[in-house]
């Protein structure tokens, strides 16, 4: 019997300032505490973050794109500085090659209604598998 392949059940998108945190330090580190969101929106989209999830690694700084993929290893949670706030686990999976910019994504038409490309400044949200298999697409990154 073949085995079978599960998909995560959600993906998100993390911005990250590059000079702050960038994909090479989380790739150098394997794993991180995903912390500093303050925004309402992106609080509720961490902690709907589940164990099993992934998130795409969003650079927004420079040539915006999108640069690598996480596995979410632990539940989105309170903040334990600030229980207002919230955090969840992030543990490198891989590299986006070539990373996909903000401008392909404007320029293919086919997300107006994404938050990224509605809300440039929200940090943190879940994003549709139609864009998850339009991105598998743009890249030649192993299955993520």
């Amino acid at each position: 019997m073949a085995k079978k392949i599960v998909e995560p059940a959600n993906y998100y998108l993390a911005k990250a300032d590059p000079e702050t945190y960038s994909m090479d330090h989380l790739e150098r580190e394997r794993q991180t505490v995903w912390d500093g969101v303050r925004n309402p929106q992106a609080l509720r989209a961490i902690r709907a973050m589940k164990a099993g999830d992934r998130a795409f690694i969003y650079h927004s700084m420079g040539d915006a794109a999108i640069v690598g993929v996480a596995d979410i290893v632990a539940d989105g949670r309170p903040d334990p500085k600030d229980p207002k706030l919230a955090v969840a686990d992030f543990r490198f999976r891989c590299r986006l090659e070539p990373p996909v910019t903000l401008r392909q994504i404007k320029e293919s038409g086919r997300f107006p209604d994404l938050a990224l490309v509605r809300q440039s400044r929200l940090s943190t949200m879940p994003v549709p598998v139609e864009f998850v298999e339009w991105v598998r697409q743009q890249t030649k990154a192993p299955k993520f």
